[in-house]
């Protein structure tokens, strides 16, 4: 389970992050620097995390034209961020463009590429969310959809709700990435997230990895929350 888990670090500045990283050296090997944090601090953080020895996972939902993704992607890739994402909604042309970027950077760089992700449906979107922005399929079949396109672009997995795991994992086969965020421990708030799940309903459903902040990075003891979802996974 301590493989599997991403610890979402949506924290105001490197202080704070650099300070619940620290806590988790050596039982997490995953954490994610999302827009928050990426905007305060920039590049730099990433290789901080680095340095303390996890796996970066890099959640920017890269969204534009492929020109674009594939540049952005490509300063990704350079920066050692073990994973990154995209938004499946941008189409086939921009997530293809996200690989192709990746790889450039990695080669560039002397690394290994980044997993390239797309995002399908945000947990924190429900039906009534979705057909307020003109989608009327209900969320699992646009999460179908968009990941069935995005197997088409190359990418090496997607972003789902605990929810739709298992039909992504019937759809897209053994070897794809499926991150799941909208995890929380049964003894946690949901928050803002519309479509959840357990962390073991998550990894029974097919997840690779879950995605989980709040629960962890607001605890008063950051280890001490990640050592229990660990023993309950």
């Amino acid at each position: 389970m301590r493989e599997r888990i991403i610890v979402a670090l949506d924290t105001p500045d490197a202080a704070s992050a650099l300070s619940i990283a620290s806590a988790l050296v050596g039982h997490a090997r995953w954490v994610k620097v999302g827009m928050t944090l990426f905007y305060a601090e920039g590049p730099s953080i990433v290789a901080s995390l680095g340095d303390l020895g996890f796996d970066v996972f890099v959640d920017l939902k890269l969204h534009d034209i492929p020109h674009q993704v594939r540049g952005a992607a490509r300063s990704l890739s350079t920066l050692g961020a073990r994973m990154i994402t995209v938004h499946a909604g941008g189409g086939a042309d921009m997530m293809e463009a996200a690989v192709v970027g990746a790889s450039e950077g990695a080669a560039a760089s002397g690394m290994e590429p980044p997993a390239v992700i797309a995002v399908t449906v945000l947990t924190s979107m429900d039906g009534d969310t979705l057909a307020s922005v003109g989608v009327k399929d209900p969320p699992a079949t646009q999460v179908a959809g968009l990941a069935a396109l995005a197997l088409t672009a190359g990418v090496d997995g997607i972003v789902c709700s605990p929810r739709e795991a298992a039909d992504m994992r019937a759809l897209l086969g053994e070897q794809a990435l499926i991150v799941t965020p909208g995890v929380r421990p049964a003894w946690a708030e949901i928050g803002d997230q519309a479509r959840t799940g357990t962390p073991g309903e998550a990894i029974a459903a097919g997840a690779s990895h879950i995605v989980i902040g709040r629960p962890i990075t607001g605890a008063q003891d950051p280890m001490l929350a990640f050592e229990r979802i660990v023993a309950e996974g």
